[in-house]
């Protein structure tokens, strides 16, 4: 079984993972990564080729994700990849997550505007940050839009050990 740091678990914490049984969360933490990854991915892909249709195409998913507790990319670990991982099940995801998601949401659409309205620059500026912000939660747990939530709402109480 894996070991979750002080440091991840923090972040996890932060994500809205304060409920999670532990030894859950050492299982599945790293596929807690996947839904981002996924995302990421596309979004970095739509904005190397400054493509707003695959941006556009990205929106309904990150939407979902904020509107539900379990991101359209967890049912694909869920109903697949943990079958032959023999993993658990992910477990939901919290108010600060799914904040990320819508935010990712409306982040998505600007940034497709932004090239499909010929502003490039923008466009490319805008892609490449929300990338960077994808590849930090992605990569190592820390997610920008769940601190600026935690910010707003207040963070959860830090875990002694």
């Amino acid at each position: 079984m894996k070991i979750i740091t002080t440091v991840t678990r923090r972040r996890l914490d932060i994500q809205g993972f304060t409920e999670v049984d532990e030894n859950l969360l050492k299982q599945t933490a790293s596929w807690l990564r996947f839904a981002f990854a996924m995302c990421t991915i596309i979004a970095g892909l739509g904005t190397i080729l400054a493509s707003y249709t695959i941006l556009y195409l990205l929106v309904p998913i990150a939407a979902l994700g904020a509107i539900f507790s379990t991101h359209p990319f967890d049912l694909i670990y869920n109903y697949g990849i943990r079958h032959i991982t023999g993993t658990p099940a992910l477990p939901k995801r919290g108010a600060p997550s799914r904040f990320a998601c819508g935010l990712g949401s409306v982040w998505l659409i600007v940034t497709a505007l932004m090239f499909q309205t010929g502003n490039i620059t923008a466009g490319y500026i805008l892609g490449t940050l929300l990338t960077l912000v994808g590849l930090l939660v992605s990569s190592i747990d820390f997610c920008i839009p769940s601190l600026i939530y935690r910010s707003i709402f207040g963070f959860p109480p830090k875990r002694n050990g």
